[in-house]
C-alpha cells in the first residue's frame, strides 16, 4: 500500500533551509523532530483514494477498515469496485456492507464523475495545478477541501499545501507558538504565507508538534477566539408630553 522509497518532487534540504530561515519557531521544531517523510500509496488511482476516503469519513479507523474491506469484496480481483462496477451495484448491497445512505450516494457520484473525466486519472492529476484539482474534486458529492488536501499531500506529494481546517495542524500551530487558542482558518492562512512554497513541509512539522505534545496538553487548547458582538444601545425612552387642557 505504501512506498517508503517515494522520491519527492522538490528539494527537501532547500525546503527545510527556507522554512528555518523564515520562521525561528519552525526552525527549532525542524531541529528537534525527525526528518520530513511521507509514504505515498503508489498503487492507488485518484478514484480509489477518494473512494476509500469516503468510507473513512466520520467513523473510527477500525470500523472504516472493516466496512471498506466489504466494499472491496464487491469488486473484481480483490480491488475496490471500478467506477463501472460501482454504478451497477445495488444500493442495498452497499448499505449491507455498512455504508450510510449518504456515503452510497457519494461513491456513486464519484464513479459517475470519474467516468465523465471530471475526476482525473493519476497521469492527468500530476499535470493539473492544486487549484484545478481542488475545483474538480470538491464537485464530487461528499468530498470537501480537506479530503482533496490530503490527496494532494499524501498521494501526489505536492510541496505547497496548507490544510487550514485540519485539527492537528491548527493545534500543532498553537503548541509550536505557545498559544492557548487555535487559530482561525484565515489567520492560519495569513500566517502561513511565510512558509511558501513549502507549506506542506511546515504542515507536516505542525502535525509532529501536535503528536509530541500529547492529548493531555492538546485537549486544553481552546477553540479560536470569537469577538463578542456588541448590541446597539437601546435609544432612551422618550417621554411624551401631553398638551395642557385649557379650562374655560
Amino acid at each position: 500500500m505504501s512506498s517508503p522509497a517515494f522520491s519527492l518532487s522538490f528539494d527537501l534540504a532547500a525546503a527545510t533551509k527556507h522554512l528555518a530561515a523564515a520562521d525561528e519557531r519552525l526552525a527549532r521544531l525542524i531541529e528537534e523532530t525527525l526528518p520530513f517523510q511521507i509514504d505515498v500509496a503508489d498503487a492507488q488511482s485518484p478514484y480509489e483514494v477518494l473512494l476509500e476516503s469516503i468510507a473513512y469519513q466520520s467513523i473510527s479507523g477500525k470500523a472504516a477498515a472493516t466496512i471498506f474491506g466489504r466494499v472491496k469484496a464487491l469488486g473484481a480481483n480483490g480491488r475496490a469496485p471500478t467506477p463501472e462496477e460501482m454504478l451497477k451495484l445495488r444500493k442495498s448491497a452497499l448499505r449491507k456492507a455498512g455504508l450510510s445512505g449518504a456515503k452510497v450516494l457519494a461513491m456513486k457520484d464519484l464513479a459517475k464523475k470519474t467516468i465523465e473525466g471530471i475526476v482525473p486519472t493519476l497521469e492527468q492529476a500530476e499535470k493539473l495545478s492544486d487549484e484545478e484539482l481542488v475545483e474538480r474534486l470538491v464537485s464530487v458529492r461528499g468530498i470537501g477541501a480537506w479530503t482533496v488536501e490530503m490527496f494532494l499531500i499524501f498521494r501526489l506529494g505536492r510541496p505547497d499545501v496548507l490544510p487550514i481546517h485540519d485539527l492537528g495542524v491548527k493545534k500543532g500551530w498553537s503548541v509550536a507558538y505557545g498559544k492557548k487558542h487555535m487559530p482561525k482558518p484565515k489567520e492560519l492562512l495569513a500566517f502561513g504565507e511565510r512558509w511558501r512554497p513549502y507549506r506542506t513541509v511546515a504542515s507536516w512539522y505542525l502535525w509532529r508538534a501536535f503528536e509530541r505534545a500529547g492529548h493531555k496538553a492538546t485537549n486544553k487548547i481552546r477553540p479560536p477566539k470569537v469577538r463578542p458582538m456588541h448590541k446597539p444601545a437601546k435609544p432612551a425612552a422618550r417621554t411624551i408630553k401631553r398638551p395642557r387642557r385649557k379650562h374655560s
